[in-house]
């Protein structure tokens, strides 16, 4: 038995989305505003029954009830979040009986509907002695005193419509809660530095006392007694903690690698209850207090102990769906420590039975240990008035009717680029030399821009992801277009020719202006090369191609590549770079690396056999140029102006 499906109806940016619920691990990601936090706090005010506003609505309803009449619909104005959940003949029945509405044996789907509305009768009355001017500050500063929340069950969505509402069955909050046991950690946790207050420094310790009292309910009350045998309780309880949080204890050792974490006794008098234990780091007598330790540590062991009680109500409760939300792990914890939580939080989950975790993150460490299909994608639509949750492998999967290129995108993005998901803009670059320099290169323009502009919004201070990706850019297609993230596409035209090789055609590299094809598949593939390259159709393509008059087939891809500048039309980074700065390139040939034959600076006047002369490793030369622009004040390189143009578009 598990829950399938959950949809959300008019909650803030939730106005009409559905997730796919996975039986295990769900993990919720996206871009910030995207709706995660939103999600985990609708399914809360439900379960816990905590009050909704006026700010809880969506915006586009607001109006609506702004002018609410007597003849609106109000079931229309209403939040709801509906569970579907999924039952089969080996679940014990006992608590779900009531919501089955179907007895057919191939039905097995339950569906909940979680409603809270507006008293349109009591709104409308009250609202009638007062006058039409303070009438809409009335209702958004009153609505929640005529907000009514109820839970029904149904057969058919259409059961939810105004004229079929006869058909819900009401039911009690109670009942679903001895369905499901909802337990959910927020991003907001107690732990912080040794800085804070006082209380705040022993939030660990707190945890562990609250953890052991739950679990022993009924300590001795004789205060009088205990303070007699304090130094005694202090050495048994040290053992009884050592078996008691064993697990939290071992766990703690294997995320963190803490050899030395202990929780030990630390009887106080009177105040045993609320200062029974505390954690701290060392051995035998040479103890340190929890907040000692970093943020990062400390976040990971309050999760790690949060879980282990959430595991014990689970266990103790033994209901028939566990419902655990763990909101930004990340918090407070550097890159090494997310991947850590991220690869073996999953064997934690398993050992608690019928268990369904949704876990929302902003960390790319955390999404690259994840699975795939663990994947929820939250995204926005293009009125910005709802949010999305893709199933992402599911739905990314049906795009790509190249199936080599989806299983290049899944292991890359798992393994080194999950930053993607959250990027606001992405550039793609091909290979060391852009890595090197464009950094530089960003630095520059940006500089340029400010100086132009005061309104200029630097692309340092823009969420951009700068990802290398070889000359596999074309596998990344319908994943930019799914995500619907604009995204520069820095590469070289890459020209060839046409010639033989015992008889065999060959290509081999030329120069821009004897270009017969070019050997880019990225630019074939996003500017829609024909079939060739002996066409008629190819050629024209081509000569389009080097004259930079081809259509953008994407309003949210741009394809930046080498272009007539000034006199000469560069193939490649490095010769468009070197025609840009070619007098400072030659003032500083001695200081600048990776390059041969330097006297041939002075001799060759072609810059594509220059180029191809004196180039010998494109690394150390993009390293050189890097470190002569960031110490010698003499140089200023010169920006090539495809690159330039690419940052021009990509900034707005």
């Amino acid at each position: 038995m598990h829950i399938s499906k959950i949809h959300m109806k008019n909650f803030r940016l939730l106005k009409d989305t559905t997730i796919d619920m996975k039986n295990d691990l769900s993990l919720l990601i996206g871009r910030n505003n995207s709706g995660k936090t939103s999600f985990l706090c609708l399914f809360e005010k439900f379960y816990t029954q905590t009050r909704f506003n006026y700010n809880d609505f969506s915006l586009s309803l607001r109006d609506k009830i702004k002018k609410i009449e007597s003849n609106t619909a109000i079931n229309e104005l209403s939040i709801q979040m509906i569970l579907e959940i999924k039952y089969d003949e080996e679940d014990d029945l006992e608590n779900i009986s009531e919501f089955i509405l179907d007895l057919e044996p191939d039905m097995n789907t339950v569906k909940i509907v979680f409603e809270c509305s507006i008293n349109k009768i009591r709104l409308l009355k009250d609202l009638s002695t007062i006058g039409e001017k303070d009438r809409e500050k009335y209702i958004t500063k009153n609505i929640d005193n005529y907000l009514e929340e109820e839970v029904y069950v149904f057969e058919d969505y259409s059961d939810l419509e105004s004229i079929n509402r006869h058909k819900l069955i009401k039911k009690d909050l109670k009942a679903i809660k001895k369905l499901i046991n909802f337990q959910i950690i927020h991003a907001k946790r107690d732990v912080s530095s040794s800085e804070e207050n006082r209380q705040s420094k022993k939030a660990l310790s707190i945890l562990t006392t609250k953890f052991f009292n739950n679990n022993n309910k009924n300590p001795n009350a004789d205060f009088t007694k205990i303070n007699e045998l304090m130094i005694e309780m202090d050495g048994k309880l040290d053992l009884n903690y050592s078996e008691f949080f064993a697990a939290f204890l071992k766990n703690s050792k294997e995320f963190l690698n803490l050899q030395n974490l202990q929780v030990v006794s630390n009887l106080q008098s009177k105040e045993l209850l609320e200062n029974s234990s505390q954690v701290v780091y060392g051995i035998e007598n040479n103890h340190l207090p929890e907040h000692l330790n970093g943020l990062g540590y400390m976040n990971i062991l309050y999760l790690l102990l949060t879980i282990e009680m959430k595991k014990e109500i689970f266990i103790n409760d033994k209901k028939d769906i566990n419902l655990l939300f763990i909101e930004e792990p990340e918090a407070h914890t550097h890159p090494q420590m997310q991947y850590i939580f991220a690869r073996k939080i999953k064997n934690i989950l398993l050992e608690i039975n019928n268990l369904q975790t949704v876990i929302t993150t902003h960390s790319s460490h955390i999404v690259s240990q994840c699975d795939f299909k663990d994947i929820r994608y939250l995204l926005k639509t293009e009125d910005e008035e709802n949010i999305e949750i893709k199933n992402f492998y599911i739905e990314l999967s049906k795009r790509y009717k190249d199936k080599e290129d989806f299983k290049f995108l899944e292991q890359y993005l798992t393994i080194q680029s999950a930053e993607l998901f959250f990027a606001s803009k992405i550039i793609f670059i091909e290979g060391t030399t852009e890595k090197i320099l464009l950094p530089y290169f960003i630095n520059k323009f940006d500089e340029q821009n400010i100086k132009m502009d005061k309104s200029y919004i630097p692309l340092n201070s823009q969420n951009i992801s700068v990802l290398e990706v070889g000359a596999n850019a074309k596998s990344f297609h319908e994943f930019i277009d799914f995500l619907n993230i604009k995204t520069l596409i820095i590469t070289d035209i890459d020209t060839t020719k046409k010639s033989y090789n015992k008889n065999k055609i060959v290509y081999p590299a030329c120069e821009v202006s004897k270009a017969q094809n070019t050997s880019n598949y990225t630019l074939k593939h996003f500017l829609k090369a024909p079939e060739g390259p002996d066409t008629v159709e190819f050629k024209a393509w081509l000569e389009k191609l080097v004259n930079k008059t081809l259509p953008n087939h994407s309003e949210n891809i741009n394809i930046a590549y080498q272009e007539l500048d000034g006199t000469y039309h560069g193939r490649s980074f490095e010769d468009a770079f070197i025609h840009c700065n070619l007098e400072t390139i030659k003032k500083k040939r001695t200081e600048l690396q990776g390059l041969k034959r330097k006297e041939e600076l002075d001799e060759i006047l072609n810059i594509y056999e220059l180029t191809e002369a004196i180039l010998d490793k494109k690394s150390d030369f993009a390293s050189s140029i890097l470190y002569l622009a960031l110490t010698d004040e003499e140089v200023d390189w010169t920006i090539p102006s495809y690159i330039k143009g690419g940052l021009s578009w990509i900034a707005k």
